[in-house]
């Protein structure tokens, strides 16, 4: 890998000095690279709430954590580490909503893993440094390919086609062992100045990313790779994507008990050296948009993502019987237990094709007619590669073996119609079929959905600083693959209204909105995970969020700046019931788990020069139950903390153009708090709603106290 960097570093250095730098119409390019989002994102006037992290915004803090740890200050959103401090598994909510209710697409394409519907991040190791931009859509949102969004939808625009040569060299270093180093090219427009505008771009980069974690034992050693091709002239743009991640993780997904917080929160209760998770994800992605004429536009995408890898783990007494072995006799004595190491393992493919078509008449209607087809077929199967007593086992031996196969249709259409200018209305209609077949530890799997979903919205500027808006969506998901595991799930539906102010001049942006999301059959978390860390969810009557969410950025002076935003809501099941004792047991109205009434983020920054940012980042997140029936042992409290970043820039030469240093200190006061958690009851200990019990049923994950990141950027 040294030889690697090495290699590569070499020769963007030599596309940077002895490329010529011309100057070109950037503009257009960037609007042509927009087109692959444009199909799934909204603009600034659109009736959907949601919040936009620019490339510049990104880079701010991207010293080696993760996505969602670099989205932790974005309205409504928490995060979540199982190893602590943001590298490894990390996780996110938004409005109260886990991971795999947040459907996320790269350049349109879905990223949500189809079975689980979760999105791991940790498969694509310091993907931030090849991200434009993303926006994230709280609530319903806009039609978009992939699993239905019932929290958010989250899009990714990867790096856009740069106009000059370039190069970079990213280094950082920081607490619990941890170690950033990437290399990034670009050969800038070649062949540029020719007929119609005719050029080429070739880009790349280079990522690994090691460290300790916080908690014991959490390593990771992450890797990763980005490629771009890219074709452009006046009317036409032609990407080629590969990119992709090699992960191996030691496993914290287990948490530790109460106790366990108390005595050491640091430990982890996994010793088997090699309890890890070795996983290689390679994503393949062809992209071409097409400029028709002045009003018609049209782009379409093929691509190919390959899975593949296990987790290991160390066993103590397993039952003969549960890995189809046969128990055996030692002396006179019958064997039917044993210790032994098993690998878990996954390898599957997902493909298909995304397409759009876009009518503009640059007055007062838009309309984008759009869809996907994908399919994903996966294995999963166990083996034994070591036993205590091995019974009649062989080596490798497969003690199961199933697999899901997933069709997922959808086709869409929105249209946008000027009223006046005053008045905009938004209307999206789409339908989406899921045919989705498994075996494993449930009967077997063979189901079809069809889900019809509108939206409809309408914008009205007061003035050229505020408008209001008011939307309708409607959106219906799947089971996933745990909940059939788990029971026998049906289908949810949620209702999603919003109603939003936009107040934005010069000096002050605000963004304020009322959401009121009621659910039908919602899959909530119990709180318990099962054998693997997977969250359990099991459907429930009647739910409902009621929020009002306010951000804002205050332009206080040239150098001083504010960015709040606050989320007060309350998450509610209805006429909850539960079994207690082996009777069905009415509690009323709970909370839904893993839903804090409050959150509060804020970035106050500074900048005393044009070279010089200093930020003090806060959030808060109030407290919230980690199962649905209130009792206070599944209580995670409160937290409260606080960062500083810096980022100091020098300009020192034509051959370094820029070296950027920067500085992040996370939890500056050093809060012990945690952030997520599990918990799970048995019929005759849990108590009701707000009393406690003495079993210890709660599994925690303890976040880093005080800890920093140092980096430096050579861009040349």
């Amino acid at each position: 890998m040294k030889n690697v960097f090495v290699f590569l570093s070499l020769f963007v250095l030599s596309i940077s000095l002895f490329s010529q730098e011309k100057q070109q119409d950037s503009l257009k390019v960037e609007q042509l690279d927009e087109v692959l989002v444009k199909a799934v994102r909204v603009n600034s006037e659109a009736p959907v709430t949601h919040s936009n992290l620019s490339k510049e915004e990104i880079s701010k803090r991207n010293l080696g954590q993760d996505i969602p740890i670099l989205m932790s200050y974005m309205p409504n959103v928490v995060s979540t580490s199982d190893a602590g401090a943001g590298v490894g598994y990390t996780g996110i909510r938004v409005r109260g909503s886990d991971a795999t209710r947040v459907n996320v697409t790269i350049n349109g394409i879905p990223y949500n893993d189809s079975e689980s519907m979760g999105t791991f991040w940790v498969n694509l190791p310091d993907f931030s440094s090849s991200t434009e931009s993303l926006q994230l859509q709280r609530g319903v949102g806009t039609s978009t390919n992939g699993a239905g969004a019932f929290g958010a939808s989250l899009n990714l625009l990867t790096d856009a086609i740069s106009e000059k040569a370039s190069a970079e060299i990213n280094s950082a270093v920081g607490s619990y062992n941890t170690f950033k180093n990437n290399i990034k090219f670009s050969t800038g427009k070649l062949f540029s100045g020719t007929e119609q505008g005719r050029s080429a771009e070739f880009s790349g980069r280079l990522s690994k990313i090691t460290s300790d974690g916080y908690i014991d034992r959490a390593t990771s050693d992450l890797k990763a790779y980005f490629l771009q091709g890219s074709y452009v002239d006046d009317n036409t743009l032609i990407k080629a994507l590969a990119f992709g991640g090699f992960e191996r993780t030691y496993q914290a997904w287990a948490g530790i008990t109460a106790t366990q917080l108390q005595e050491n929160r640091r430990q982890n209760p996994f010793t088997y050296e090699n309890q890890v998770d070795n996983y290689n994800q390679d994503h393949y992605q062809l992209h071409w948009n097409q400029k028709i004429n002045e009003n018609w536009s049209s782009t379409v995408a093929v691509h190919y993502t390959y899975g593949r890898g296990y987790f290991e783990q160390y066993k103590e007494n397993e039952a003969f019987s549960d890995y189809g072995l046969s128990e055996i006799s030692i002396g006179g004595e019958i064997i039917n237990t044993t210790d032994l190491i098993r690998r878990r393992w996954l390898d599957n493919d997902f493909y298909g094709t995304t397409f759009s078509v876009s009518y503009n008449n640059n007055s007062n209607f838009d309309l984008i007619f759009g869809g996907a087809w994908n399919r994903y077929k996966g294995d999963h199967f166990g083996e034994i590669i070591w036993a205590r007593y091995a019974s009649d086992s062989e080596i490798e031996q497969r003690y199961y073996d199933t697999y899901g196969d997933k069709t997922d249709f959808n086709l869409f259409s929105k249209a946008t119609y000027h009223i006046s200018d005053k008045i905009r209305l938004f209307t999206d209609i789409q339908i989406r079929t899921v045919n989705y077949t498994a075996t494993g530890d449930f009967d077997f799997v063979d189901e079809s959905f069809f889900f019809f979903n509108p939206k409809a919205g309408i914008t009205y500027n007061i003035n050229n600083s505020h408008n209001l808006y008011f939307s309708y969506a409607r959106a219906n998901r799947e089971p996933n693959r745990t909940d059939y595991e788990n029971g026998n799930p049906t289908p949810e539906t949620l209702n999603d209204f919003e109603l939003g102010w936009r107040i934005k001049n010069e000096k002050i942006s605000v963004n304020s909105n009322l959401y009121f999301m009621s659910y039908k059959n919602q899959l909530v978390l119990t709180g318990a995970i099962d054998d693997v860390g997977a969250p359990i969810r099991e459907n429930i009557g009647d739910s409902y969020r009621l929020g009002l969410e306010i951000d804002a950025k205050f332009k206080i002076s040239e150098q001083f700046s504010v960015q709040p935003n606050i989320a007060i809501s309350g998450n509610k099941n209805l006429d909850f019931s539960t079994s207690r004792n082996g009777e069905i047991v009415a509690l009323g109205n709970t909370n839904i788990a893993f839903s804090p009434n409050l959150v509060f983020g804020n970035i106050l920054e500074y900048q005393p020069t044009k070279n010089v940012q200093l930020a003090f980042l806060s959030k808060y997140v109030g407290e919230q139950f980690m199962g649905n029936i209130d009792t206070n042992n599944s209580k995670l409290k409160s937290y409260f903390i606080n960062g500083f970043n810096v980022n100091y820039e020098l300009k020192p030469s034509k051959i370094v153009k820029s070296i950027v240093f920067s500085l992040l200190v996370n939890n500056v006061f050093n809060v012990e708090y945690v952030s997520n958690g599990y918990y799970f009851t048995f019929d005759d200990t849990w108590t009701t709603p707000g009393e406690t019990t003495t079993l210890d049923g709660a599994g925690f994950y303890p976040q880093a106290t005080r800890n920093f990141l140092v980096g430096a950027t050579f861009k040349f």
